[in-house]
Order: C-alpha cells, then sequence, then structure tokens
C-alpha cells in the first residue's frame, strides 16, 4: 500500500481518499494514474503540465460533466498548486482497443454518437457568425507556424487560407464540444463512458466530428453511418461542407505538432489530411 509520496498525484489521492495502491494501467498516458482506494474503489489521478489546461478541464468538469451524467468521471477533489484533478475512474475497456471491422466498434460508435448527441443538445446555441471568425483566425495562426517551420509550400498554404475564409464567412452552431472526440477517449462496459475533457470548450458543434472524420470514417464509412444514427440526425450538406474546413485546421495542427514532437506518424496524418482537402 502507498501512503503517499513526492507525486503529487498519489499526495492528493492519500489526503482525499486515504491509504491507496497503484493500479497499473499501461494505456494511460504518463501524467495520469489509476489508484485504488482500501473499499476497493478505482480513481484516477491527473497532473497538468500547464495551468490553461488544469483550469479548462477543472470548469469542464464543474459546469458541463453534470450534462453527461452517468457517462463521464465525476470530480473528487483537486489541488490547485500542482495543477492536479482527482477523479472517478470509469468501468470498461477503451474503444479503440475493439477490433477493427467488428460488431463492437460499430457499436462503440453508434453509443459515442448518442452520448455525444445528448451533449450538444444540452448546450445547443443558435447560429452566429462569431465562432467562424475565431475558428478562422485559429486556422490562420497554425498556418502562419506551418509557414515559420517551412512545413508547406505556396500552393498548399493558399488552399489552407482558402478554408480559413471559408470558415471566416460562415455562420454556424454552437455547442459545448469534447473537441478530442475519438476512440480512445471512450470506454465501453455496461455503460459507455467518456473522459478527457481538457480540451472541452464551447465551438462549432460540427467539430467535434472532425477527428472521426479524419481518422477514422474516410476509411470505414460505416461508423460514420452507426455514429449518426446514435446522434440521432445526419449531416446536412452545408454541415458536410463545414466538415472539409475543420479538415484544414486538423491537416496544420498535425503538421505543426508533429514537427514539433518529431512524431512522424502525426506529420503524415497532417500530410494525408492535407492532400485530401480540395
Amino acid at each position: 500500500m502507498i501512503a503517499a509520496s513526492d507525486d503529487p498525484r498519489m499526495q492528493l489521492a492519500h489526503c482525499l481518499l486515504g491509504a491507496v495502491e497503484i493500479a497499473p494501467d499501461p494505456l494511460l498516458p504518463p501524467r495520469v494514474v489509476r489508484v485504488v482506494a482500501g473499499d476497493g474503489r478505482h480513481f484516477v489521478a491527473k497532473q497538468h503540465a500547464e495551468h490553461d489546461r488544469y483550469a479548462g478541464e477543472l470548469h469542464a468538469y464543474r459546469t458541463w460533466g453534470t450534462q453527461l451524467t452517468g457517462h463521464a468521471p465525476k470530480l473528487v477533489g483537486r489541488d490547485d498548486a500542482t495543477r492536479t484533478l482527482l477523479l472517478t475512474a470509469l468501468a470498461g475497456a477503451r474503444a479503440d482497443t475493439a477490433a477493427p471491422g467488428s460488431p463492437e466498434e460499430e457499436l462503440a460508435h453508434h453509443e459515442a454518437g448518442h452520448v455525444l448527441g445528448k451533449l450538444h443538445r444540452a448546450t445547443s446555441m443558435p447560429q452566429g457568425g462569431a465562432v467562424g471568425a475565431a475558428l478562422a483566425e485559429r486556422l490562420q495562426s497554425w498556418i502562419d507556424r506551418a509557414v515559420h517551420a517551412d512545413l508547406i509550400d505556396t500552393a498548399e498554404r493558399n488552399l489552407l487560407k482558402h478554408h480559413a475564409a471559408i470558415l471566416g464567412n460562415s455562420l454556424m452552431d454552437g455547442a459545448v464540444c469534447h473537441l478530442d472526440y475519438q476512440p480512445r477517449n471512450w470506454l465501453v462496459g455496461d455503460d459507455f463512458g467518456v473522459c478527457d475533457f481538457e480540451h472541452m470548450r464551447r465551438d462549432a458543434r460540427v467539430r467535434d466530428f472532425a477527428r472521426l472524420e479524419f481518422r477514422r470514417w474516410q476509411a470505414a464509412p460505416h461508423l460514420r453511418t452507426a455514429f449518426l444514427d446514435g446522434y440521432g440526425r445526419p449531416l446536412t450538406d452545408a454541415e458536410r461542407r463545414l466538415l472539409e474546413s475543420f479538415g484544414a485546421i486538423e491537416a496544420a495542427t498535425a503538421l505543426v505538432k508533429g514537427h514539433k514532437e518529431n512524431d512522424l506518424t502525426l506529420s503524415a496524418h497532417g500530410r494525408t489530411v492535407l492532400s485530401r482537402l480540395t
């Protein structure tokens, strides 16, 4: 049993739960640890490197987690000084461990659509231009970084700027969005669970489909069908066009982050998405 250590995550868990032991989980990122309390309950302790990400995730769990009751971890406690959160652990297996093409994979996408639809409907906002303008500005900042790092040529820069202009001139309905909504953040068990709220904020509703579209659905369109069936409605033609412009954000961010982190897989993904844009 581990009472406490120099690790802020273990210190917070010990303070709130008493003596705990670590439950090794190789699928968790290094800054997250699963612990088991004396009564057998499982919890997750997560420490952020950046204050803004910590504050954003804390706000998400306190403000919007209630819209996902039964599908999201509950905030147990926090330590602002060390940017550490203690959360209940969700039961189930990560959805990205389901075999590709299996019924389990398709069911996970259907359930994911159903849960995301609940969040979007509960937090929906009418169409407006502010969201599009903000996204255009965000994309332009990624374009500038890509140009500075010499990651794109003139034609590619112009293509991305074209999509930034589309975003800046589009009206979009908004909602609270997860913004990293993909199988690695889904837990499939008796109930469907969603974790990792550090990117969650109000944004363009359809943008929550972007990572799935460009990382999963284009190669497996039946998963898109299952997801949207669970979500409750298909995409309109206008939303499909917007999704392509969100792909420009996906491409630019992947190229820049892949270069910065020397992540060849992420860089290749950015290059692939960029090549698919028109």
